[in-house]
Order: C-alpha cells, then sequence, then structure tokens
C-alpha cells in the first residue's frame, strides 16, 4: 500500500470493545467497505441524534494495511460531544458511519529510498497513531531501525501496553510523569530537554520523526528537537486540544 488511498464514508460493526485504559476504550470495526489504511492515518466518526442533530469528531486509527478491520482506542473527554458516548455507549453489534481513511502527511509508508532511523515520540493518547506504525514496522522484514519514546502519568495509562511489552523491531521507552512501576529505577518525571536527548536518535542520524500528543507537549518536544539541531523538514506532528 503506497498510492494514495480515496476516503469515503462507510458503515461499520462494532465487532469487539474492551477498556484500555480506565478513561479509554479499545473499538474494533468490521467495515466491509474499508479500502485500507496507511499507519498513521485517521477517520471521522459521525454520530446522529434521533432529532437529526450530527456531530463528527476525528480520531487516529491504531491498525493498519489491507484490511476491513479498524481499531480505534478512544480517551474520553468529559465535555465532548462524541467521546462519551463511544467509550461508555458503544456496543458490540452497533453500527457507526466513519469517514475516511484521512491524512497523508502523518503517515508512515516503509521505503527503501530512505534508510534513516525512524523515532515516534507520543503523549498520552497521542500514541495511537504511533502504535500503527510500530505494528507497521513489525510486520516489515527489512528496514530502519525504530524507537519509540512515550510520555504517560502512570503505569494504568498505558496504551497497548502487552502490545508494546512485545515489540521486536520497535525499542520502547515509556517515560512516567507522575508515579513509576513497582521497582521501577527510573523515578517519575517529567521530560526534559537533556532526557529527551538520551531518549532519541541523535541528529547526526538525520532521523525521520513523528511526534502526536497534546499540543503544548508537542510544541514543546518539537522546540527541543529543533535545538538539538534536528531537521525541521524530517519533523511531523499531530497535535489535539483538551475539548471536542
Amino acid at each position: 500500500m503506497t498510492a494514495p488511498i480515496r476516503a469515503s464514508w462507510h458503515v461499520g460493526r462494532v465487532d469487539g470493545k474492551r477498556a484500555e485504559t480506565s478513561s479509554a476504550a479499545r473499538i474494533e470495526l468490521d467495515i466491509p467497505t474499508w479500502p485500507g489504511n496507511h499507519a498513521g492515518s485517521h477517520l471521522d466518526i459521525r454520530l446522529t441524534a434521533p432529532d437529526g442533530y450530527q456531530a463528527s469528531r476525528s480520531y487516529s486509527i491504531a491498525s493498519s494495511g489491507p484490511t476491513t478491520r479498524v481499531v480505534l482506542a478512544v480517551e474520553e473527554l468529559s465535555a465532548g460531544e462524541v467521546s462519551p458516548y463511544l467509550v461508555h455507549q458503544l456496543a458490540e453489534g452497533d453500527q457507526l458511519e466513519v469517514h475516511g481513511p484521512l491524512g497523508r502527511y502523518f503517515v508512515w509508508i516503509p521505503t527503501e529510498d530512505d534508510p534513516s532511523p525512524v523515532q515516534l515520540i507520543a503523549g498520552g493518547s497521542g500514541v495511537v497513531p504511533l502504535f500503527a506504525m510500530a505494528m507497521a514496522r513489525e510486520r516489515e522484514t527489512d528496514h530502519a531501525d525504530f524507537r519509540l519514546l512515550y510520555s504517560t502519568r502512570a503505569p494504568e495509562d498505558v496504551f497497548f501496553a502487552a502490545e508494546l511489552a512485545g515489540l521486536t523491531q520497535t525499542f520502547v521507552d515509556i517515560v512516567h510523569t507522575r508515579r513509576s512501576p513497582p521497582g521501577s529505577p527510573r523515578p517519575p518525571g517529567r521530560l526534559t530537554q537533556e532526557s529527551l536527548a538520551d531518549y532519541v536518535f541523535p541528529a547526526s542520524t538525520t532521523p525521520r520523526i513523528f511526534l502526536c500528543g497534546p499540543t503544548p507537549f508537542v510544541e514543546t518536544i518539537a522546540n527541543w528537537l529543533l535545538q538539538l539541531g534536528h531537521d525541521p523538514t524530517r519533523i511531523r506532528t499531530e497535535r489535539f486540544g483538551g475539548t471536542e
């Protein structure tokens, strides 16, 4: 899958749902007309109320490839119109209207023309599209080195914990800002420019960097990367706010 994929509206059926964290749900959709998607893509979900009122929000896709199975991991925003319904009320067998796949800028597509390493940096639920990239890397037999730096509050807030622990082609570093796992030699704390330099590929290796998370996190990390000498044309960012 290297060519752009045309976006359109689809109807999907909820084929599975379970808690991902205390405030997020993993939702598996079966979308018969889905054309597949690149790792890092997103889609829009449209909900329609009985009175005709509609609300639509964008969500990153945690899966990729030529499949009609689409995986989402949605974190609830308490003041939101869509995420509370998806996390608490949506049930297996329900149908959803989705539009996608969307996004051509923030996607990872394997290429032999660029063997440089790939650095993934996530804050909170911003790990979702980067998880899709890391899982896609697992299916590649020969490609660039991958690293994932994931900042989250506490161990129970980690998305895809079991899958991240099982990755063989991506080196994963998880930084907890409020509470570390029992027995961890690393105390909790926010990233700094100095610690960031220790976690990511050095600028001399000209890595491709994918950075996703809340807007303040993305802006801070992107600025530190530039100060560390990284090429701004090699940094791709995706950010989200605190409200829907």
